[in-house]
Formats: structure tokens, sequence, C-alpha cells
């Protein structure tokens, strides 16, 4: 037997950072839906009492570091499983773009070995259990519009997005999560207004949304990485309206109503980006 999951990668509306906790952690403000741009995670049963993790991508590690792995090995250990798991993950979503593809794996197999086990833990549940594994995680569970603040775990349902199309352009860098937030001077970065953000989603109002839309981690990663500010820069001057950098980097989106302009600014885009995608959102409440 054996059981598929999607994968699907989110892209922030918004990402603004308060201030840093006791714990280590920064605190945080997030806007953030998921698209169908999707990895497919593969469950199979083992006998043997054991993990094993494969991707088809060099850049993931296939040992304890995966997150699938931590995922598998936390459920496990949560519902005190003695049986084992081969995990198979098809790599769709960039490694380390800052579209929670790793995170959404991790989510992927324990709604997968929640099915498999016929455990029977509700969806908040996974999510508790997945704060534990990565920020982005119990977001990834739900893959639904949500607010995310606490260190990203604490979730609330918000309305989804207007119909748009959604441009990705990722350039060949990788981006440490840990290393952007190490450089945070939380007095110099500039702020998104999360409610106008909030408020535009309830409206349906595309025009607002594009405004509002905005990742304080910016002028960070953009320093580091001119590239990316380069991208965002070259996504504006084709005429995308809503763009931003989604988490820590180096992806940048751009919101686009029509398919059509979705595609000549994807075609602006690709001498320019290596990867460039034109993908939908799926929180079409």
């Amino acid at each position: 037997m054996v059981l598929f999951e999607k994968a699907p990668a989110k892209i922030n509306l918004s990402l603004d950072v308060l201030g840093k906790r006791d714990d280590g952690f920064h605190e945080v403000e997030m806007i953030m839906t998921s698209i169908d741009l999707a990895d497919r995670v593969e469950l199979y049963p083992l006998n043997k009492d054991c993990i094993k993790v494969s991707a088809d991508n060099q850049y993931v590690p296939n040992d304890e570091r995966n997150l699938a792995y931590k995922a598998a090995l936390a459920f496990k250990n949560k519902y005190h499983i003695d049986h084992g798991v081969r995990i198979a993950i098809e790599k769709n979503i960039p490694v380390s773009a800052g579209l929670g593809g790793g995170s959404s794996d991790a989510a992927a197999v324990l709604r997968g070995l929640n099915r498999m086990w016929c455990v029977g833990a509700t969806m908040g549940e996974l999510a508790d259990l997945g704060a534990s594994i990565g920020s982005d995680v119990p977001f990834c569970i739900f893959s639904k519009t949500a607010l995310a603040t606490g260190h990203g775990e604490i979730l609330r349902d918000i309305a989804s997005p207007p119909p748009c199309y959604v441009v990705l352009a990722k350039p060949n860098i990788g981006v440490s999560t840990r290393i952007i937030f190490q450089q945070v001077d939380v007095g110099e970065l500039k702020h998104p207004n999360t409610q106008k953000i909030i408020r535009s989603l309830e409206n349906k109002d595309f025009t607002k949304l594009c405004e509002n839309v905005g990742n304080a981690l910016e002028s960070v990663t953009f320093s580091l990485f001119p590239t990316v500010q380069r991208i965002k820069e070259k996504m504006i001057q084709a005429g995308t309206t809503g763009v931003l950098m989604s988490g820590s980097g180096p992806t940048v989106v751009g919101l686009v109503e029509h398919y059509s302009k979705a595609k000549r600014i994807y075609n602006g885009l690709r001498g320019f980006c290596e990867e460039v995608y034109i993908v939908q959102l799926l929180d079409r409440r």
C-alpha cells in the first residue's frame, strides 16, 4: 500500500517582525496563503520500526535533518507507533526559497501518517505537534489563508484573497531564515500594515491588497543578496502591482489579476531569472 499527500507551497502577503522574545524567537505577524505549486509526498508502510526518507533533489537531505523525517519521528513518539515508514518526496517547490517547501512536506507527513495508522488525531492536534518541528508547519497543516502570530505557530483564519494569478521569481541562490533573522534590527525595519491587508481581503479588494502587501525582512535580505532587490524592481517595471518577497526570500511574489498580463511578466523575467512560475491560489473560499 502507498499513500499520497499533496504538499502545497505558501506565499506571504505580509510579514512583520515585532520584536525578539525571551526564548530567542522573534515575535512575528504574517499573512500567508497557499498556491498550487506543490511537492508530492508518498508514504510506504514498513514492518521494521524505522524511518527512511528520499527526495529527488540533491539539496534536500535524506536523513534526520529532513523536516519530513522529524515529522515522522515526532508522530511516532507522540502516538507510540512501533511501525516504520518510507517517505519519498517529489520536489516541485524550490528549496530554501521562502515558500515553505520543507514545512509543507512535514505537514503532509503528519496528515498522511494520521491516515495510514488510523490514529484519528484532529487537524488542531497535528498543528500543535507540527509547531515543535518548524514555525510554518502548523500553517501548512491547514493550507488556508491565515494570520500567523507568535513565532508563526498561532493561527487565525481570515478571508481568502480575491481571484488572481501569482508570478514567482526565484534567483539561483538559497537563503537561510536563521541568518536573516540574526541580522534583524526591529527599529530599522519598514513595517507593513497588517490590518489594512486583512480588510482588503475581507472586501475582496485587489487594488487595496496590492497597495498594502509588504515584508519587513526585505531590507535585510536585499542588503545581503542584492539580486533579490533587482528582481523585485524588474517585476514592478514589468507592470506588476502587488510585489513582495516571500518569507526570508529569495523568491519574489507578484500578484496579477489577468493571465495575459501574468504571462507577459513571466516572459519578461525569464531572461533575468532562472526559476519563474505562474501559479494560482488554492484558497478560493
